[in-house]
């Protein structure tokens, strides 16, 4: 029952209801002097020390222990006594044996400071929230270790004010280390006080580019697919919107809005100051546009015709759509007052009004959805295999309608095969820009301009099997734990009677070594 306790020698057990007395004293056997080392048995006095122990039988242990104080024998030693020690079992000041404070550390960890107090009352070894921290400020952070290949990205503490970064070991999902800034001068001191580092995967940021070529020439960098495909989404969006007037012409037709006249007086207006040979610039400062603007309505060959899809909520006359749309074809002079009476005596509760909307706004006729940029660019970047046959027609329609967009299918298709890494894919993407040039695509060529300047990274994570996955996931549970962090700093700010930290506030240097462990 108390074999953690046999470095001593217990002379008592005492059975005091809910707490357990245990008399014990030290061995008597030679102990070396802490300054010299010399061995000793000469004992000089004996000091009496309680220590909790861990509970038994769900009850309180209380160790009442008799150590000695020994005499050094080397003359001229500056410690002439000393109190003796019992190495793991019990440390110098402490109130509690080592493995009671063991476990109480390990609910400190998880759970911090208040939370752990009321859990270690439950566990028949209660502290208060101060000890609990007290204690998490003892836990001894980690050695960091230098791995082979490390997964490097940015989480935001405070979003667009402060960052940090986050540095894993991509073989393993384990975190290494948490760095307070996102600056190349951060990531760069770290690289250069680790070597060893032969992969790095991050994602497409400049910033850590150059701080790894600068650390280490030598290390292979890997741009993240993820990432890539991403990138690749977004230019595939704005070419799809960019040809809209093409295979918009797939939608039901309608009178134009507000937002369509506004776009094609836009359009005009550009097309006829570029034919003119003014620039760009100053376009967007006669037509008061900003330029990414200007530069997108150049790239449209003809005003774009938009559509949004109507969303209608449910009315009364949704139930007799079927028999409004078969009398409509079979007659297409019936008036709404005959079909109003019509559906009334089938059950129709609601208004002539409303009837009258339902007809207007041509929901009785409308068994097409209309197709959004949105919507077309879903099933240009959607798997084959995983479209609905629906949106296999459908996406047939769109390809057929603009031979953009059958360009553009063919090549989103041939990159997301380039995703699954392989050794010949690198020079896949070298034909596959190639190819893409030669389209006329704007938004692709921009693609592929981003690709070339970072084309080594590109072509290893192409050809590797390494990627930052591990590093987001590792990113996700950061941010949680950021915040009980940020709540135990504010504790331990309070606790030493400084001013307390804001939530909204950076990590210090020590919350940024505690979210290592």
């Amino acid at each position: 029952m108390f074999s953690g306790l046999a470095a001593l020698v217990i002379e008592e057990v005492v059975d005091g209801g809910e707490v357990i007395r245990v008399v014990a004293r030290s061995r008597d056997v030679p102990l070396p002097c802490p300054v010299c080392g010399v061995l000793t048995g000469k004992v000089h006095g004996y000091h009496g020390r309680t220590v909790a122990d861990v509970p038994v039988d769900g009850r309180k242990v209380v160790v009442h222990v008799q150590v000695r104080r020994l005499v050094c024998p080397v003359l001229g030693c500056r410690r002439q006594t000393f109190r003796e020690q019992v190495p793991g079992l019990l440390e110098r000041l402490q109130r509690r044996t080592t493995r009671l404070t063991g476990q109480v550390s390990a609910v400190v960890k998880e759970l911090c400071g208040r939370a752990a107090a009321r859990l270690t009352r439950s566990l028949a070894a209660p502290v208060s929230f101060a000890t609990a921290l007290r204690l998490l400020r003892r836990i001894p952070v980690p050695a960091v270790r230098t791995p082979r290949v490390v997964g490097v990205d940015d989480f935001a503490l405070r979003r667009r004010h402060r960052y940090a970064t986050i540095i894993i070991d991509a073989e393993t999902g384990e975190r290494i280390d948490v760095l307070p800034d996102r600056e190349a001068a951060g990531l760069e001191a770290w690289l250069r006080t680790h070597p060893g580092v032969e992969i790095v995967c991050r994602d497409g940021s400049a910033t850590y580019a150059e701080a790894i070529r600068q650390a280490l020439p030598d290390a292979v960098q890997v741009s993240d697919r993820w990432h890539l495909w991403r990138n690749l989404c977004g230019k595939v969006l704005a070419e799809v919107r960019a040809h809209a007037p093409c295979w918009a012409t797939v939608n039901p037709t309608r009178p134009g809005g507000v937002h369509e006249q506004t776009t094609r007086e836009r359009w005009h207006k550009v097309h006829n100051l570029l034919g003119r040979g003014v620039g760009l610039l100053e376009c967007s400062r006669r037509l008061n546009l900003a330029l990414n603007t200007v530069k997108r309505y150049s790239r449209i060959p003809e005003p774009s015709a938009e559509r949004i899809t109507p969303r209608y909520r449910p009315t009364l006359v949704d139930p007799y759509r079927e028999h409004l749309r078969t009398r409509r074809a079979a007659e297409p002079a019936v008036t709404v007052t005959q079909l109003f009476r019509e559906i009334k005596t089938q059950g129709y509760t609601g208004s002539h009004n409303l009837l009258v909307r339902y007809l207007t706004q041509g929901r009785a006729e409308g068994n097409r959805l209309v197709t959004t940029p949105r919507h077309a660019t879903r099933l240009l970047l959607t798997h084959p295999e995983h479209l609905w046959t629906k949106d296999t027609a459908l996406l047939s329609t769109l390809t057929t309608a603009c031979p953009e967009m059958a360009e553009l299918s063919r090549l989103v298709a041939e990159f997301a095969q380039l995703l699954t890494p392989a050794k010949g894919n690198g020079t896949r993407l070298t034909e596959w820009i190639t190819a893409t040039r030669a389209a006329g695509l704007p938004h692709l060529h921009s693609f592929c301009n981003g690709l070339e300047l970072d084309r080594a990274a590109v072509n290893a994570g192409l050809t590797l099997r390494f990627h930052n996955g591990r590093t987001e996931g590792v990113n996700t549970r950061t941010k949680r734990y950021f915040a009980v962090i940020t709540a135990w700093a504010s504790s331990a700010s309070a606790l030493v009677r400084k001013t307390p930290a804001p939530l909204t506030s950076g990590p210090s240097e020590r919350m940024t070594r505690i979210l290592t462990t």
